[in-house]
């Protein structure tokens, strides 16, 4: 086992170095489309190394002498053409110049890990917080980024999901645009900028879960095509050519994208991915890619002894994507519920446009939080047609949840968070309600004390052409929703500065008060026996008058249980209270309107009798326990 996982590494994830002491460099590259490859190095001297060709498009070159950071780039002639072109490395581990640059040599094995045998927590104990790396500090690199890091350990989550790190075009990008799948982004710190980073993390305690863009490749500097057939017609994505997964070519194409999952486990000791946008993932072959995916890297958790969760976002609400390749599935170990945001969203602000239309009643959330999907088969106005399907018998951490993304927040008009939308008030209750729910929760970076700076959406772009029609794009994408307000133009730097979080608002008390209820509720989900974990056995859920919704948690044994509560809007409702784990009813153990939560007095009574009815004043939230 281990040695398939060595020889996909060898055959499809870039050049590395071979044992023994003449520091030799073995160079493989598939390219189908080429006659003659030459192996093109520009340190320390210009030289060029014609490569040998294999059978199924395979060139290979093997040199000595060469040194970690040496440049090279690849010259091809096509077949029945006499003009050449230079490239970089489809499989590239380094651009230090850029995504139209050289590529530079990578040696993975002289960095010396501080926590080798680091293991995540299982699944169903992982707290991610989404984060931007070039947004989440002033300096926008990995070594800025690990001095906020003892922040997320004393906030109690327990990984950290890092947006895309692939080199893109220019400084600054949300990191969907990347190409070079191998390589890290130099703006932020280059390979080794992002080993010390996992390592730091690793150090902490907290897991490192990549996300990887597996669907399409940016516009700007994807030269993937003239090597061989990487991309199909056959099928569209709305931000480029979709990747050929199941036509002719694709048993090399989809190595090399396993392999790039590989080589993040391996030479980077990342803990996990999020898979973008898998409903774009096309593959009608009798294996799909994703269940391919899903089996490999089950084969390194057991050849390693390193877990490893595989994170799918999506909004098909499609249970095959959760259910294990061994019953027909497609392996994913968990998969966002989109539902669950736009049940809240709707519910706390009001907003009916675009998809929002499917959603804003009280039922929408419950339905949300009982299932993990509101939509199971349902019409939806926005699709036109039923969407989803149910989902029964699966574990709750099987669906991750949140209140805010990049995507929900950037992908807005005026790049709205949701402390920009609602009262703290209401933010308080929604926070109550997402972060103890047993499923996998996601924060996004500043969500925990209110930030209310945008997060944008950024390029920096250098073909106009580009440019203007990323423009002209993000305005016909909002004009689905109406929204009035007109998109901050994405290539300007102002747009990414105002786009980066303002850690001075910790010093602010709103700010803080917000922190503090964060980081009581994560440290209650983490020592509470009733509340650990992502059990949905002693789950049931509540729901009000109005806006009023709850739902219980408890211990297998159930001789622990609680009750959450929430008022989700503005007006006065009541709220049966169900039956607890003890004799005498239940005490309050947390209420959003305590002062050190910024509110100003206690908005729920001590205790609550079993089958009484609670009245809940506006966005009154809180957590009571059985006695």
């Amino acid at each position: 086992m281990r040695r398939a996982i060595d020889e996909r590494l060898r055959r499809s994830a870039g050049p590395y170095r071979l044992p023994g002491q003449k520091a030799r460099w073995m160079f493989p590259l598939w390219a189908p489309r080429a006659e003659t490859v030459v192996l093109e190095l520009l340190d320390p001297e210009s030289c060029g190394v014609v490569m040998a060709a294999h059978e199924g498009g395979l060139w290979t070159a093997e040199v000595e002498g060469l040194s970690a950071g040496d440049r090279y780039r690849y010259r091809l002639r096509h077949c029945g053409e006499d003009e050449w072109i230079t490239r970089p490395d489809p499989a590239s581990h380094s651009q230090p110049e850029g995504v139209h640059g050289p590529s530079a040599l990578v040696n993975h094995a002289a960095h010396g890990w501080s926590v080798p045998e680091f293991t995540p927590p299982p699944l169903n104990e992982l707290i991610l917080y989404e984060l931007h790396m070039g947004t989440f500090s002033t300096r926008g690199t990995f070594d800025a980024a690990i001095k906020r890091l003892d922040h997320l350990v004393n906030l109690g989550v327990t990984g950290v999901e890092v947006m895309p790190v692939a080199p893109c075009p220019g400084k600054r990008n949300w990191g969907y645009d990347g190409v070079s799948l191998f390589a890290v982004h130099e703006a932020y710190g280059g390979p080794e900028g992002f080993k010390r980073f996992i390592d730091a993390c690793h150090e902490r305690g907290l897991a490192v879960v990549l996300d990887v863009v597996y669907n399409h490749l940016g516009p700007e500097g994807n030269y993937l095509r003239d090597f061989g057939p990487y991309f199909t017609n056959a099928y569209k994505t709305p931000w480029g050519e979709a990747v050929n997964f199941d036509a002719a070519g694709s048993d090399f194409v989809r190595g090399y994208f396993i392999a790039n999952a590989l080589h993040w486990l391996e030479r980077y000791h990342v803990d996990g991915f999020r898979l973008d946008a898998v409903h774009a993932i096309y593959d009608r072959r009798p294996v799909h890619i994703l269940a391919e995916l899903a089996d490999t890297v089950d084969e390194y958790e057991q050849a390693t002894g390193r877990l490893c969760h595989v994170i799918a976002e999506t909004h098909d609400n499609n249970p095959r994507l959760i259910t294990p390749t061994s019953a027909g599935g497609l392996g994913m170990d968990s998969a966002w519920s989109d539902d669950f945001h736009h049940a809240m969203h709707a519910l706390l602000t009001g907003e009916r446009e675009g998809f929002y239309a499917d959603y804003g009643s009280p039922t929408d959330a419950a339905l949300a939080l009982e299932k993990g999907f509101a939509y199971e088969g349902q019409y939806s106005q926005w699709m036109g047609r039923s969407h989803g399907a149910p989902a029964h018998g699966l574990a709750g951490e099987t669906f991750t949840i949140f209140l805010q993304t990049h995507d929900m927040v950037g992908n807005r008009a005026g790049s709205d968070r949701l402390a920009a939308l609602v009262p703290m008030e209401a933010c308080r209750a929604a926070a109550v309600t997402f972060l103890l729910a047993p499923y996998l929760p996601l924060l996004f970076m500043g969500e925990e004390y209110a930030e209310t700076n945008p997060f944008n959406y950024f390029v920096h772009h250098g073909d106009d052409w580009l440019v203007q029609a990323v423009r002209e794009g993000r305005k016909r994408e909002f004009s689905k929703f109406r929204w009035r307000k007109e998109p901050t133009d994405p290539q300007a730097e102002s747009t990414f500065l105002d786009s980066r979080l303002d850690w001075d608002k910790l010093e602010q008390p709103r700010h803080a008060a917000m922190l503090a209820l964060y980081t009581a509720l994560l440290k209650l989900r983490r020592e509470n026996p009733a509340l650990k974990g992502c059990d949905r056995d002693g789950f049931h859920v509540l729901q009000g008058s109005n806006a009023s919704l709850g739902y219980t948690r408890a211990t297998p044994d159930r001789s622990r249980s609680v009750c959450v509560i929430a008022n989700l809007g503005a007006e006065d409702p009541t709220l049966l209270m169900p039956p607890s784990a003890g004799e005498t009813g239940w005490r309050l153990l947390l209420d959003t309107g305590e002062e050190r939560f910024g509110g100003r007095g206690a908005l729920l009574p001590e205790t609550a009798g079993p089958g009484g009815l609670l009245s809940l004043g506006p966005w009154a939230a809180g957590v009571y326990e059985g006695e």
